[in-house]
């Protein structure tokens, strides 16, 4: 008897067995498979991982299969493999992590779908016409001259010829064309010239030229502007002059119209592209392209990782060291990790690239792990802007802006040139407060104040997002002075309005970017050249180029200085190299003005003292003395639970049941309170592993891991653990 080892979309971290369906053979059946299961009262969809020759359960008691939905399997054995590491990596559940490889569509059960080009073509009752038929309906003549002319046309090509869908359509309800799927073309992809290297960025594309081929890890480090995408491009060119599909992963979706248009511009190619915007049948069509070799270039955010490919030559990361590339919800993952892992399973380099590497990936590359080209120079016409703090210590400011920022910018916009300010807090003001009793607008879910948003009349939670109508006057003791505290993007937008009244305001958040096309649009408004301002958050760091901005403005840099996590001072310093990035990437020269409360702060000085690669790698000196990643590994095993003192219990449970059995040099931290005790309602606990060694890690984790399987939670408590946690507290 042949039994079926399928991994299941459910919490349960294993795999379960099933007989086949009735009249299937197994022997037949191809991992990576799906197939309709009944699993307790509902039927899912279930992968095959592997057929054996018996189950460790009673076969009598084994389900049968309902269905095969495939005729053969979707996944080739490299990406099974690449799921069946994370799913031991990252300690998740394995049916979860097999249906991140699959499209929406699938995984929900439905059939495959004919993607190729809908085009028509002649029915049997069409080609039984005499010449010359329907005389008196002339395109609907034309369109029968050209299909037996031609045998089959897209409906691009009838289009052209003048014939319109309405004709089309009374000629199929004549029967006389039918609608058909044509083949693609063969074609070779093409690229056209790209632009002149200097020597830094053609020695670091002869070296990753030469690496095409076989498995390698290249961490390529250039100051923003010196010209990371060109090398990518020109790289890209190879790869597909060879035959090979190019992977390219983006942090945010916002990036995707812009890097969609510049490969556009290069490349006659069909390009592939995978973000959460899509429709359902957009990702499909975009994963069976790419599973199938009609994509050439796939370009998608994190989770494009898993996207099956025919023939891949080499996998790009984009911005390496953004946030964005984890997972911090449910199967808990980094796509820049899952990348160096998948590339050495399809035996092709990766390319990790970014101005500002996180500390995890320069280690690599100091140790020798990972090849290291750099780029030290702005590639043309560029040069790096001159950065300076202002200090705003007992100054008059104006929703924010200093006196000095405001005349920086004045002169700027009287050359004609762009400003950019950045603030990274949407809304209008941080809390609302009432004057007379102290009252303070309070999320009834998350311990945490509401954001004052003045344009939508609404209190906010930007954790839960909870919302309600901004209040006329205190619900406590009804006085009607309300006041507001902190900064937001619309209060300072105001503010500006009022400043500078004739020129165009930009505001860049999630609040006023929405929709699809909204920052192509925006970005293409701006790069007209016209003089404006740009105000926005974080989302105006990544990867923009904005030719005509020659001032930046750090509004609040005090809001980054001081952070608990260990990785505060990094995170801090590759936003505000990344946010000076943006000026003086053209001719226009670049100043960067940081307001603070703390000119003399070490953080403030390195920023305008040292350059990013200087500063990395005093962070590294600091993080060896203290053990943390890179030179350590940490684990958190967190709960969430309506009842605090539950998940606390839990996790003590846990920590006394496999404290002792520890390997040398790890230590467990906790249970404590998250930064953020309550949100969305629910108490948050976590437990901290630390360890020398990942294979330390690894051994602590399977054993928090069974243990935690083996607890019977109550009170609606769930827990999670996360391998290599970015967030800590």
């Amino acid at each position: 008897m042949s039994i079926l080892r399928l991994a299941i979309p459910t919490p349960l971290r294993q795999l379960f067995d099933y007989l086949p369906p009735a009249g299937i053979t197994a022997t037949g059946l191809q991992a990576g498979t799906r197939l309709l299961v009944p699993f307790g009262p509902r039927q899912l969809t279930g992968y095959l991982v592997e057929v054996v020759p018996h189950s460790d359960q009673d076969s009598s008691r084994l389900k049968q299969a309902s269905a095969v939905l495939d005729e053969h399997s979707l996944l080739n054995t490299r990406i099974m493999a690449l799921c069946d590491w994370a799913a031991r990596y990252y300690h998740h559940p394995p049916g979860d992590v097999l249906a991140a490889a699959f499209p929406p569509r699938l995984r929900q059960g439905k059939a495959q779908q004919d993607t190729g080009i809908r085009g028509w073509q002649l029915s049997t009752r069409g080609k039984g016409l005499p010449a010359g038929a329907l005389p008196r309906a002339p395109k609907q003549a034309a369109a029968l001259a050209l299909l037996l002319d031609q045998s089959q046309a897209s409906h691009e090509a009838l289009s052209a010829a003048g014939i319109s869908p309405a004709v089309l359509r009374t000629l199929r309800d004549k029967n006389l064309i039918e609608e058909v799927s044509l083949q693609a073309p063969n074609r070779q992809p093409a690229a056209r010239a790209g632009l002149t290297l200097n020597e830094e960025q053609a020695e670091a594309l002869s070296g990753l030229q030469a690496a095409l081929g076989s498995f390698s890890c290249h961490l390529l480090e250039g100051v923003t502007g010196s010209g990371k995408t060109e090398v990518y491009l020109q790289l890209i060119a190879q790869c597909l002059a060879a035959g090979q599909q190019a992977l390219v992963l983006i942090p945010e979706i916002g990036l995707t119209p812009q890097t969609l248009g510049r490969f556009e511009q290069r490349f006659d190619a069909t390009i592939a592209v995978f973000h959460s915007g899509l429709t359902d049948l957009e990702r499909y069509r975009a994963w069976e392209a790419a599973r199938d070799g009609r994509a050439d270039i796939i370009i998608g955010t994190r989770s494009a990782i898993f996207t099956p490919l025919r023939n891949p030559g080499v996998i790009i990361v984009d911005e390496e060291h953004d946030a964005s590339y984890k997972q911090q919800d449910g199967f808990r993952y980094s796509a820049r990790d899952v990348a160096v892992k998948r590339a050495q399973l399809e035996d092709c380099p990766v390319l990790l690239g970014s101005a500002t590497p996180s500390l995890e990936s320069l280690h690599n590359a100091l140790q020798g792990r990972y090849q290291h080209p750099q780029l030290s120079a702005r590639a043309g016409k560029g040069s790096l802007p001159t950065i300076r703090s202002e200090d705003v210590r007992g100054q008059q400011l104006h929703a924010g802006l200093s006196p000095a920022l405001i005349e920086a910018a004045r002169a700027a916009l009287a050359r004609r040139e762009q400003v950019l300010l950045f603030l990274n807090r949407r809304g209008y003001a941080a809390s609302l407060l009432c004057h007379d009793c102290g009252w303070l607008a309070e999320c009834s879910a998350c311990d945490a104040r509401l954001t004052v948003h003045r344009r939508q009349r609404r209190l906010r939670c930007h954790h839960c997002n909870a919302r309600s109508q901004l209040p006329g006057q205190c619900p406590a003791c009804r006085s009607n002075r309300l006041l507001t505290q902190g900064l937001g993007t619309e209060q300072t937008e105001d503010a500006l309005h009022t400043q500078f009244p004739d020129i165009p305001i930009h505001r860049v958040d999630s609040d006023s970017i929405q929709g699809r096309d909204a920052m192509a649009e925006l970005v293409a408004k701006i790069n007209n050249a016209e003089p404006c301002i740009l105000l926005g958050t974080q989302m105006l760091t990544k990867g923009h180029h904005f030719p005509n901005v020659s001032l930046i403005g750090i509004i609040d840099a005090d809001a980054l200085l001081f952070s608990a996590d260990f990785r505060g001072e990094e995170r801090m310093a590759q936003l505000l190299t990344q946010v000076a990035g943006r000026a003086g990437r053209a001719e226009t020269s670049g100043t960067v003005i940081m307001q603070t409360h703390y000119p003399d702060h070490p953080a403030v000085l390195a920023m305008i003292n040292e350059p990013f690669a200087a500063q990395a790698r005093g962070m590294l000196a600091l993080r060896k003395q203290s053990g943390m990643p890179p030179f350590g590994q940490l684990l958190m095993l967190r709960t969430d639970c309506p009842d605090q003192a539950e998940g606390e219990r839990f996790l003590q449970q846990l920590r006394r049941a496999t404290e002792s059995t520890l390997p040398q040099g790890c230590h467990m931290v906790g249970p404590l309170p998250s930064a953020m005790p309550r949100r969305a309602g629910k108490f948050r606990s976590q437990l901290m592993v630390s360890g020398t060694s990942r294979r330390a890690i690894q051994q602590c984790a399977n054993a928090l891991v069974r243990q935690a399987d083996s607890v019977r939670a109550s009170g609606g408590l769930k827990w999670s653990i996360d391998i290599d946690p970015l967030e800590i507290m």
